[in-house]
């Protein structure tokens, strides 16, 4: 009888314990509103009201590469990008995105990746933001890290991206271009974190989030 009695409060804390681990692990899952790898989205910039762009108009200094630029309209086709991480191994679809991963943008409509390098921006002579690459593939000058709060990239959240090749912020200020493509604003890269440079997820095509990429659905 006694050994029962000692038996009996181990018994009552491990089933205790049983019924409380479905409710911990569910602690560590993504929140539904995580923006995950391989979803199509668009970004706004919070300070300016535009969404991140691009086309097939190439600078006409710098690079000389694809524009990227910033738009009003919000059902532009030409402002939707992909999440992808730096290798398709690294960031499995559905899978969410940590704060502090580096990913890949790539443009959907003509399959560059968005990138910086060592050329000024043509009107604010900031760091220029061009389109590069082919059908996905680019080099290592198109990695940006997700900068936020908490564990995941939330949809609700305004974030920052920072370049990992030179270190500076996506970024908006206001400038404006004219003739071909009037009234866009110009992107580019500046080495200061501040309110030019929060952008936030959109409309889109969203994978729903999963830990296990096998398991994932649109929403």
């Amino acid at each position: 009888m006694r050994g029962g009695r000692r038996l009996f409060p181990l018994l009552l804390l491990a089933l205790l314990l049983l019924a409380l681990l479905p409710g911990l692990c569910h602690g560590r899952e993504p929140a539904p509103g995580a923006v995950t790898c391989g979803s199509v989205l668009k970004l706004l910039n919070t300070r300016h009201s535009v969404r991140l762009h691009s086309h097939e108009v190439k600078y006409g200094s710098g690079s000389g590469q694809q524009s990227v630029t910033g738009v009003e309209a919000s059902d532009d086709a030409n402002s939707y990008w992909r999440i992808r991480g730096k290798s398709d191994n690294s960031c499995q679809r559905g899978t969410p995105v940590k704060c502090g991963q580096a990913i890949r943008l790539t443009h959907v409509n003509t399959g560059k990746n968005l990138h910086t390098h060592h050329f000024p921006s043509p009107l604010s002579n900031n760091q220029e933001v061009s389109a590069f690459g082919d059908d996905g593939e680019g080099d290592d000058l198109d990695f940006w890290i997700v900068q936020c709060s908490g564990t995941y990239w939330e949809r609700e959240d305004a974030v920052r991206f920072k370049h990992v090749g030179t270190e500076v912020f996506l970024s908006i200020t206001g400038e404006q271009y004219g003739h071909p493509i009037r009234g866009q604003r110009e992107v580019h890269g500046m080495p200061a974190a501040n309110h030019h440079n929060y952008w936030k997820a959109m409309e889109g095509v969203f994978i729903k989030p999963s830990l296990d990429p096998a398991k994932h659905d649109e929403l």
